[in-house]
């Protein structure tokens, strides 16, 4: 099936939406920059790690640095809690009378709520949950003139990158091989929609033709086909590989590009985990970048002009720490917290250097209630008997337990302590055992003796806080407790988009 594109002459024209129709959050203009910086901060580089919780900051913190190390991330100067809920299709957004609110988001509504400043359905992107066409923050940008730039570990058209780049009523919605059931959401618009409709174009043809994102750095290139690469090319870009022959760019290519606008895909799906990169060296995968250096090359990259324009908005995500929290795999999830702190320490370093730049450093959500429990220990799921209700003597407490006294270890249901490879097996609830930086050197991942040690509640996300670090004019504004639409705000002001 193919889509009309004609709608598709740029994404900066749905950018052109009035901004104050964006519920945006309440931040106040951008202020108290360096001296001599005549109070202005020009360059916001925004990082996800995506289904990144406190506690997957605090098990990578325990693991590379012990417990009185410190992540990059938490060096930064700021420190709150961002709220991550989304609301229901149809919805008003709060505060109106139709509101209604879904506690646990995904990457797609999490993604609308930072980019455009509303709160929308799971799935949606660039769009409110009536399934109005929103912009975003740096469609906003770009017609600021500002140059912009978005690097992921996953796909360029997966929820996180394709919320600042795309309008779509499905984030499924990708291209280039797709249907009218998973682009379209007759639940939202009330009947079928017609085919040359921005919302139901796939994501891929979107990001190829809009030039919302000067540089685009990831994964997903089989999304990508010959008519991608010609309107890219058109416009300009440097096309690292080649989406026609299916030729994945290379980190050699990276380090050569040297275009006002590049476009480089590093794999057909996601990258390669950073420690599948580690066990297998010699592999072709390893030939990927880090997550780092792609940072590193998009700041380099965006600040070509010297100086001489508005400056920069970068968004980097570090989408592997979501997909491997997905799949119960601590082994790998904490070594893309890992990469995901690197690549924040490359942003840093050029702020601390550049002096009107504003770091932010957050999550979408929560992924698989990520827990650290007592060395020695095991889950609940692991027991024949969980623990009985010690409190049911308390007239506050309703609850009695029909279950007999217990926090037995059933043999059955656990197969002891793993590290990371037993995921698959649904009967594996055993925690991951991790030597931490403050272990004797002959402990090993895996044993008992390891004093790090993980365990997961689901396979899905979950609806907790997550954390927000930040550093630059404007960085006061998240301390505290901030919603995720209150992002978009703090970021349109630093930039004076609105």
């Amino acid at each position: 099936m193919k889509r009309t594109i004609a709608a598709l002459a740029s994404a900066c024209a749905v950018g052109a939406i009035i901004a104050t129709s964006v519920g945006a959050g309440t931040a106040e203009p951008a202020s108290a920059a360096p001296a001599g910086n005549d109070g202005r901060i020009k360059n916001v580089i925004y990082l996800l790690g995506d289904g990144m919780g406190r506690t997957h900051v605090t098990a990578g913190r325990e693991r590379f640095y012990g417990a009185n190390g410190r992540l990059v991330m938490e060096t930064l100067p700021s420190h709150g809690f961002v709220s991550t809920y989304a609301v229901e299709k149809k919805s008003g957004q709060p505060g109106q009378a139709d509101f209604a609110p879904n506690y646990v988001t995904d990457s797609a509504s999490a993604a609308t709520a930072w980019s455009s400043g509303v709160k929308t359905y799971n799935a949606a992107l660039g769009v409110d949950a009536k399934g109005t066409s929103v912009p975003t923050v740096m469609e906003m940008a770009k017609q600021a003139g500002y140059r912009t730039g978005n690097v992921s570990t996953a796909e360029i058209t997966d929820a996180t990158p394709a919320g600042q780049m795309s309008h779509a009523l499905a984030r499924g919605c990708q291209g280039p091989v797709y249907s009218a059931k998973s682009c379209q959401d007759t639940a939202v618009t009330g009947g079928e929609l017609p085919t040359s409709d921005l919302r139901v174009t796939p994501i891929a043809k979107q990001i190829a033709r809009n030039g919302t994102a000067d540089v685009i750095l990831g994964g997903g290139l089989s999304r990508f086909d010959t008519t991608d690469e010609k309107a890219l090319r058109d416009q300009g870009y440097d096309v690292l590989g080649s989406p026609k022959d299916q030729t994945v760019a290379t980190k050699a290519d990276l380090a050569n590009a040297q275009g006002g606008k590049v476009f480089g895909l590093f794999n057909k799906g996601n990258l390669t985990v950073e420690k599948s990169k580690q066990d297998n060296p010699s592999s072709a995968e390893a030939k990927e970048p880090t997550l780092a250096e792609m940072t590193t090359k998009s700041i380099e990259l965006l600040g070509k002009d010297g100086g001489k324009g508005n400056g920069f908005y970068l968004q980097v995500e570090g989408a592997l720490i979501d997909k491997r929290s997905h799949a119960n795999d601590a082994a790998q999830t904490l070594e893309e917290i890992k990469a995901f702190d690197d690549a924040v320490a490359a942003a840093l370093d050029f702020a601390k250097k550049d002096g009107h730049t504003l770091v932010v450093v957050t999550a979408d959500h929560e992924c698989a209630g990520f827990n650290i429990i007592e060395k020695g220990s095991f889950t609940n799921a692991e027991a024949a008997n969980p623990p009985v209700n010690v409190d049911s003597g308390n007239t506050a407490n309703n609850s009695t337990p029909s279950r007999a006294g217990g926090n037995t270890k059933d043999a059955t249901r656990s197969t002891g302590i793993v590290n990371g490879a037993g995921a698959a097996d649904p009967h594996n609830f055993a925690p991951a055992t991790f030597r931490s930086a403050d272990d004797p050197a002959g402990v090993k991942d895996g044993s008992k003796e390891a004093s790090l040690w993980l365990t997961y509640l689901s396979g899905n996300h979950t609806g907790a806080d997550v954390p927000v670090y930040s550093y630059g004019a404007g960085s006061e504004k998240l301390q505290g407790t901030v919603d995720n639409t209150d992002l978009f705000g703090i970021v349109a002001d630093a930039l004076r988009l609105r």
